[in-house]
Order: C-alpha cells, then structure tokens, then sequence
C-alpha cells in the first residue's frame, strides 16, 4: 500500500489574554466545528490557532494508519514530503506556521530579526529569543481588522504631536524637533528622525507612559476635545481607556493603519541596522497562502499540484477530500484542516451545494 501522504491534522489553539473570549472568537469556532467533542470555555481567551510543526504547537495526525503521532515526527521520517527544493533549503523541516488569529486587545509591538541576527539573539540570549529562525509574517483579514504596518506620513505625526501633549511629552523635544526638521530633508534624515521617534516612546519608563495617558483619557472625557478627534482617525477617543493603557496604543499615532477590509499585510524581518517598521518593496517571503473560493455549484475542485508540502483550511463549507494514494475519503468541515504532501494529488467533493473558502499556506521556490 501507498505510504499516506495526506491526512487531516488536530491542531493547537494558544490561549493567550489578547485573545477574544468564548465563543465570540473566530479560532473557537473553527474548533468547536471541526470536532464536535471540543466545549468551549466562554471565561477564556482563544487568540491562535496553529497549523504547523512547531514544539510549542505541534498539531497532531488523525489517521491511526500512520504510527508518528504529530505531524513535526512524521515529517522527520518522511522528508521528502516537502518537496526537493524545500527540503534542501530548510534542512528537512517544514519552513512556515499557518495561523488564524482571533484578536481583542492590542498586541504587543515585536521585532522581527532575520536569519543572521535571530541566530546571533539566540546564541547571546537564549532565554529572550529561544527561536533561532527568522519571522516574516503575512496577514490576511477573515474579518473587519485593524493592523499597524509601516509609518505614517511626517506631515501626520508632526500635527499629532502638536495636538496631543502627553504623545509629544513621551516623544521628547529633542526628537519632535528633529522630525520637523526632516520634513525637509531627504529620505535618509526622515528615517533617521522616525528611528529617533520611535525609540524615544519604545524606551520610554512604564510609569510614565501611564502617567501622560491617564493625563490624555481624562483631557478627553472632560471636553468635546475636537481637536483629538482628529488624532489617529478617532483612536484617541476609541483605543484610550483605562483597559487600553500601553505603549502600542500610542504607536497608533506614528503607524499607518491600513483599510481592514480584506486587507493583507507583510511584515518582513529586519536587520539589526534597521530594526523599524517597513512596508515598502517588501522581498519576496519564504511561504504563500492562497485563497480559493469555489462557488457551490461545482461539485469536484481538483487542488493545484505543488511542489511542496501545504496544510489546507476549510474556513467555509463540508468536503470530502480524495487522493489516488488513499482508498478512503476524508471528511472535512468547516475549522478542518489538512495536510498535502508535495506533487499529491487530491481533489475536493462538496458534500452540500454551499460555497466553499478554503486558505493553503506552502512555500514556493
């Protein structure tokens, strides 16, 4: 018998505090209907889903035809599923997490080192950087979402520091003055001043930070303050409340913030010469995720042949999944997810006249 080479996987859901709570979150979801003994805790939060073969999160295989349990020791023995080139290029490990992420509070604002200084962070301390592996990361928006990427124009974050004293206060004279002197000056002396900027309000003591925004939430609960609505396209009035009290809410004010609608983001790593928000002419990233809506009345989706291991997501819609190395269909529901070999074959069999979406993550070489 053909060796089994693509099968459904039962994944790990993090619970961190940013996550939504209960049922609310898109993550629960998905797991509470692609396994009907899973019960959701409404009092937890449910922020991540991953699909991959990470230690911390390594999904586990639902096929009792295979002998490895968890996908990360089936791949060990079975290199070759990854396909040639990525097998070469990423010593015989499956090189991307796929996630779905159900937020709720601001996230923290992290660095994303590339290869060489993740590895250099993780040999000086592992204990801060236990991942020696560089981190760029693609966002698709399933929903209504707002995320921070790249920095807003100058003109912008010199009108906000004028109209919002305790963001400028954090910012510091020094470096407000600089900003605006840039305004003037070429690219290099904009990225320097943003650089400047932004690590002052990074760097700034936590007992600070707390001080101007309590300052900030009460200036604007006690007045009509038309001009802070104009700040950050009313994230002053909306994100500032005492349960929102930290750094990355300011950093709405020096960061873009994208149209959430369908909108899809990169975050490339970055080297530890410049260690800041980025958006333009992004390289290409070492994973891709696809997107395939079938309309409900095709009754047989044959899925692209690669040349590389993906994991497949039902977000919308019940299939059964068919492989000319496996007799048996695979059921697979809405939150189902499976894993394909490189160059398998599998085609896909709505099993009600209902649209399907579907998310693949792989990584083409």
């Amino acid at each position: 018998m053909a060796s089994q080479r693509v099968f459904p996987l039962s994944c790990v859901v993090q619970q961190y505090a940013w996550g939504k709570m209960g049922s609310n979150s898109e993550v629960a979801c998905l797991l509470a209907s692609s396994d009907p003994l899973v019960q959701i805790s409404e009092d937890k939060p449910y922020a991540e889903l991953w699909m991959g073969t990470h230690p911390k999160g390594d999904a586990k295989i639902l096929d009792n035809r295979i002998s490895q349990k968890t996908l990360g020791q089936w791949i060990a023995d079975n290199q070759d599923c990854l396909g040639s080139k990525v097998k070469d290029t990423f010593n015989g490990k499956l090189p991307f997490l796929f996630k779905v992420l159900s937020v709720e509070t601001a996230l923290s604002i992290q660095a994303h080192p590339n290869k060489e200084l993740a590895e250099k962070l993780h040999l000086q301390a592992p204990q801060h950087y236990p991942d020696a592996n560089h981190k760029p990361e693609m966002a698709i928006a399933l929903t209504s979402f707002q995320g921070l990427c790249g920095f807003r124009p100058v003109e912008e974050i010199v009108t906000f520091l004028k109209k919002v004293p305790e963001f400028q206060s954090l910012i510091g004279d020094d470096a407000t003055a600089q900003l605006r002197q840039s305004m003037n000056g070429d690219s290099q002396a904009v990225a320097s001043a943003l650089q400047s900027c932004f690590s002052h309000l990074m760097k700034s003591e936590k007992k600070l930070v707390v001080e101007q925004l309590n300052l900030l939430v009460k200036r604007i609960s006690q007045q009509d303050c038309v001009e802070c609505m104009a700040c950050s396209d009313n994230t002053v009035r909306a994100g500032l409340t005492p349960k929102f009290i930290d750094v990355p809410t300011l950093c709405e004010m020096l960061s873009y913030t994208p149209t959430p609608s369908k909108a899809r983001l990169f975050t490339p790593t970055q080297s530890q010469d410049d260690p800041y928000l980025s958006i333009y002419d992004p390289p290409v990233p070492d994973f891709t995720v696809m997107k395939m809506e079938v309309p409900g009345s095709i009754t047989e989706y044959k899925v692209l042949v690669l040349d590389s291991a993906s994991i497949l997501l039902i977000v919308q819609g019940t299939v059964t999944a068919t492989t000319p190395t496996v007799q048996a269909a695979i059921p697979l529901q809405r939150g189902g997810v499976l894993f394909i070999g490189a160059n398998e074959s599998v085609s896909l069999k709505p099993t009600m006249p209902k649209d399907l979406l579907i998310f693949r993550a792989c990584c083409l070489l």
